[in-house]
């Protein structure tokens, strides 16, 4: 892999060049992925440059701001070099009423102004609405975002959603540039409408949960347990998760041989999932977790590695079929 670069795309739209692997920050909020420390974040932060990533995603919710304010730092005297997404929405979400706090136009863009501050920048390059399914407030959240980007305060916006018909409502006007979407091995439900539907409308996919919360990195078993503080400890509390995660592991181990094959350019697990997301043509980029630097060399690494063969995409379908999988969870 000495000498080799990370391929890049474009993401919808927005014109927008992004690395096909990206950094997702959620985890570095420190409160729903266990603890995380902040210098480790940077060094991770600071390692995914020097190889090369371009594209980070975070949003407002992740460690109650914390997320963006690490990015913030980090980009401090090198801003030209990081393409930001972050998200707006959950943030106050009156659960009662079924809404996020968003209810005017004003306080959307007040919002967003607060993203900016934490982030420390003066533009975000792609605001996405967080909220996953329809709320009373989109069409203000969509008013919104094209207000900021008419000012310069954002220069494209997109949703963050696994809702087909709320993603076909958030684009009514050809506007959306980007979908944030779960997707994966396990989870191929997209497949089959709203993979389709972003290629037609030139919408670029950013892929979240291509690991399946960790699941697919083959690390797991049923004696696994998860710490305080990672929300990941519901699978083990609620029936239903857990038949779904005992399943989930005899698929992981069904795809093993895909990567103990000598062909398998000492592919991981983990680096098969990624480079199985990147293979379907709607896909722009994937935004694996990390927490440090060795998962974030471990991410690198996957788009480094030649594309997954007709062979081992067909060895994949014979496991999970095209459109099939489990419905995502938690919600």
């Amino acid at each position: 892999m000495k000498n080799k670069t990370l391929n890049t795309r474009i993401l919808g739209k927005s014109g927008i060049s992004v690395t096909e692997i990206g950094m997702g920050l959620w985890a570095a909020g420190g409160d729903q992925w266990g603890a995380t420390e902040d210098q480790e974040i940077f060094d991770a932060i600071d390692f995914a440059l020097d190889s090369g990533v371009t594209f980070f995603d975070t949003a407002d919710v992740y460690g109650g701001g914390h997320s963006e304010e690490l990015l913030g730092q980090s980009m401090q005297g090198r801003r030209d070099r990081f393409i930001v997404a972050t998200k707006i929405g959950w943030r106050d979400f009156d659960g009662e009423a079924g809404q996020s706090a968003y209810t005017t136009v004003e306080k959307l863009i007040a919002g967003v102004e607060s993203n900016l501050r934490r982030l420390q920048t003066d533009y975000i390059d792609l605001i996405q609405s967080h909220i996953d399914f329809r709320d009373p407030t989109m069409e203000i959240i969509v008013e919104g975002f094209q207000r900021l980007q008419r000012d310069g305060k954002v220069r494209a916006y997109g949703v963050s959603t696994s809702d087909f018909d709320y993603l076909k409502a958030f684009n009514a006007d050809g506007g959306c540039a980007a979908l944030q979407i779960d997707y994966s091995i396990l989870h191929r439900m997209p497949e089959s409408d709203i993979l389709p539907y972003c290629q037609e409308q030139n919408i670029g996919v950013i892929v979240r949960g291509a690991l399946a919360m960790g699941i697919l990195t083959g690390k797991f078993n049923e004696e696994t347990r998860f710490g305080e503080g990672d929300f990941r400890r519901s699978w083990h509390e609620e029936p239903d998760q857990w038949a779904v995660y005992l399943d989930d592991l005899q698929k992981v181990e069904q795809l093993r041989p895909l990567v103990n094959d000598p062909s398998a350019d000492n592919r991981t697990l983990a680096q098969l999932a990624l480079q199985f997301t990147l293979a379907h043509p709607a896909v722009t980029t994937v935004i694996p977790g990390a927490k440090n630097v060795r998962q974030m060399h471990d991410n690198v690494a996957a788009g480094l590695l030649p594309p997954l063969t007709p062979a081992e995409i067909a060895a994949i379908d014979a496991i999970v079929p095209p459109g099939g999988g489990r419905k995502i969870w938690p919600a």
